[in-house]
């Protein structure tokens, strides 16, 4: 048999178009698949997007169902350049009049100046120099930053610390570096180039301010560092003060108030506040109603984007007269109907006798969301805060908006046997279906298009035989009859 390179050149048939004709007709059942196959995907999409919108309302409804929401205290300070304040939850609200006089601040030493940071001081025998703190009294303080006639009490509660300078270290920037490797030295050591002869002067901070962290430095061994470095303000001082160890100090509503730091707590009860400048302020604590109204609003922005997202998956276009994927969807419809009737629930009212949302001006708009009367829930937060509380938290554990509807989100997203997470299953388990029946059916289609191109490469060869046939015979009767 004759062997054809293109179907349809043996015979001179049209068989590969005939071939694409039933191969288009056997895929039909394919595209109605895959029709299925998309409906089902856009509708996984969906309950993704609705997954997403309740997620965020359950978030919002779970901040709104804990107690310590209500319980907030926040503390303002009419000169946030004075004073700032924190308050904690115990915080009583009140008002107080604040005059701080002083800051606190940490003493600085500083010592006499060195041609070079790398020139050896002394002979480099091992020398200890010892720091400790305390309160400096008595006495006055020259022009030069030193002391006359002071006397020097050591804090009973920080203990004296050590470091050792030898022939490895017995250098300016040796000695800065061996303080600040000193993980318990208390003070920060520095260079200060101050333009003279000899310009290099090593300065120590403490880390700590307040009266009682002034420091004494004694020095045993080489006399050369001694002589650099050994300061006691009711003895010897070869160190210059640049800056007093202070405390800060304050007056609440007129009460004298001393502290170690800038940050000053239990002044006023459950309040820490932080002095930054000179100057007087006025302190309010009070419940924290702002934290309150946020959660609110945006509990309200939750409910209303779930309500926004599940309007679009529903919308029907009269033009095309075409629905959106989820339209008559009884999932999204059940979920819609469960959550309306939740927030449409009146709770148990405490003594303030609020029961429903619409009291603390949160209602439902003719659109089915959700609206904020600003005014009337700024009034109710101010005047009757514990009922706003027990609307959306209940009492001991029990009822409230922000509870009932946290519990109830959670029902519908649980992702064992939530509501929908079973309908999701059910759409995974119908694709999973789909995909299985259009591998059948496409297997089905190439093994009968293979067949029929079987059968009809066997015809063109055919064809193409029996036309050779045909023009040699004819050739050899015009041969046996020449004109």
């Amino acid at each position: 048999m004759a062997t054809i390179s293109s179907l349809g050149v043996g015979s001179n048939l049209d068989l590969g178009g005939l071939l694409a004709k039933i191969k288009s007709n056997e895929q039909a059942p394919l595209i109605a698949l895959e029709k299925q196959q998309r409906s089902y995907t856009s509708r996984l999409s969906a309950y993704g997007q609705i997954n997403s919108a309740l997620s965020a309302l359950q978030t919002a409804a779970a901040a709104l169902a804990k107690p310590a929401l209500f319980q907030g205290v926040k503390a303002s300070s009419t000169a946030t350049d004075v004073l700032t304040a924190t308050a904690l939850s115990t915080a009583a609200v009140g008002s107080y009049a604040v005059n701080v006089t002083q800051l606190a601040q940490a003493q600085s030493l500083a010592a006499a100046g060195v041609a070079s940071t790398t020139t050896a001081i002394g002979a480099g025998a091992a020398t200890t120099v010892t720091l400790d703190f305390g309160t400096i009294s008595g006495g006055t303080l020259g022009a030069d930053g030193k002391y006359t006639g002071a006397t020097f009490t050591a804090d009973a509660t920080r203990a004296a610390t050590s470091i050792t300078i030898d022939a490895s270290n017995n250098t300016l920037a040796g000695i800065r570096d061996a303080i600040n490797g000193s993980a318990t030295m208390g003070v920060t050591a520095s260079i200060i180039n101050d333009g003279s002869a000899t310009p290099n002067r090593l300065v120590l901070t403490s880390k700590l301010t307040g009266e009682k962290s002034s420091m004494r430095i004694a020095v045993t061994g080489d006399a050369t560092v001694s002589g650099l470095l050994a300061n006691d303000p009711a003895a010897t001082q070869n160190l210059q003060q640049t800056a007093a160890a202070k405390n800060a100090n304050l007056t609440v509503d007129g009460i004298a108030i001393t502290s170690a730091s800038n940050t000053v707590a239990g002044a006023i009860q459950d309040v820490t506040m932080t002095v930054a400048k000179v100057g007087a302020s006025t302190l309010s604590v009070q419940k924290d109603s702002a934290s309150v109204q946020s959660a609110i609003s945006t509990f309200v922005t939750a409910y209303n984007s779930l309500q926004s997202v599940a309007n679009r998956l529903t919308a029907f276009d009269a033009t095309s007269k075409s629905g959106a994927v989820l339209i008559g969807d009884s999932t999204l419809r059940n979920i819609q109907v469960r959550i309306r009737s939740a927030l449409n629930t009146a709770q148990v009212p405490d003594s303030s006798g609020l029961a429903t949302l619409s009291q603390i001006g949160v209602s439902f708009q003719k659109d089915g969301t959700l609206a904020i009367d600003s005014a009337k829930l700024t009034t109710a937060l101010g005047s009757q805060l514990s009922g706003v509380a027990n609307l959306f938290s209940g009492s001991a554990g029990v009822g409230g908006y922000g509870t009932q509807m946290s519990s109830l989100v959670s029902g519908f997203t649980d992702t064992t046997n939530g509501t929908l997470t079973a309908a999701t299953k059910g759409i995974n388990t119908t694709l999973t279906s789909l995909a299985k029946q259009y591998t059948a059916t496409s297997d089905r289609i190439d093994t009968t298009i293979a067949r029929y191109k079987a059968q009809f490469t066997q015809l063109d060869g055919l064809m193409s035989s029996m036309n050779q046939t045909s023009a040699y015979l004819t050739q050899q009767f015009t041969n046996l009859n020449p004109k």
